[in-house]
């Protein structure tokens, strides 16, 4: 589906996302990055992805870009990697609020670059790598949100993705997910 994938965070989403995509063979190339050398270790004895231990390299050459980080990591992640962002690719995430997201995504004047938020309703009460698992969105919703400027064909790219990953796909305005889900 996808030349190359990367995976900023991998947390409990971030590590089911990387186990749901290499089981599905989604990716011929995955690269992964966390800021917690911890969890760095963990990634390097339990996965065969490139472990990166440099965000802006995690996303070079990439045609997908997932920010799987806490809301609050975002401004400083996206600083890091808009260098190495691949043109025509997509950027997504997986937080909770959008609307303040796609204004600082907006502020930094990203161009050919298709950002389109992702909020999977998934999750489980434990956290961390070791917690995550390939069927976590099985069966859950992943909403989508995305302006009117982006590209009919990178929305069903991403749309297929998380159908692939087992969720069902809803998409929204950044405002109305925010209303009906923040």
């Amino acid at each position: 589906m996808f030349r190359k994938i990367s995976i900023i965070g991998c947390g409990l989403i971030g590590s089911s996302i990387l186990r749901a995509t290499q089981e599905k063979k989604l990716a011929t190339k995955i690269s992964v990055y966390d800021k917690s050398n911890k969890v760095l270790e963990y990634l390097k004895k339990n996965f065969t992805a490139d472990i990166c231990s440099n965000v802006s390299e995690t996303t070079k050459d990439a045609d997908l870009t997932i920010i799987s980080a806490p809301l609050s990591s975002y401004k400083e992640i996206l600083l890091s990697i808009k260098p190495n962002l691949k043109e025509e690719s997509i950027l997504t995430d997986t937080g909770s609020a959008k609307k303040e997201v796609n204004k600082i995504v907006n502020n930094l004047g990203l161009k050919n670059i298709a950002w389109i938020a992702s909020h999977p309703i998934a999750g489980t009460e434990y956290s961390g790598p070791a917690a995550g698992f390939s069927s976590l969105f099985k069966n859950r919703w992943c909403i989508l949100s995305a302006d009117n400027k982006v590209a009919k064909d990178k929305l069903e790219i991403l749309e297929k993705f998380w159908s692939k990953l087992g969720s069902k796909v809803k998409v929204m305005s950044f405002e109305d997910h925010d209303y009906v889900l923040s």
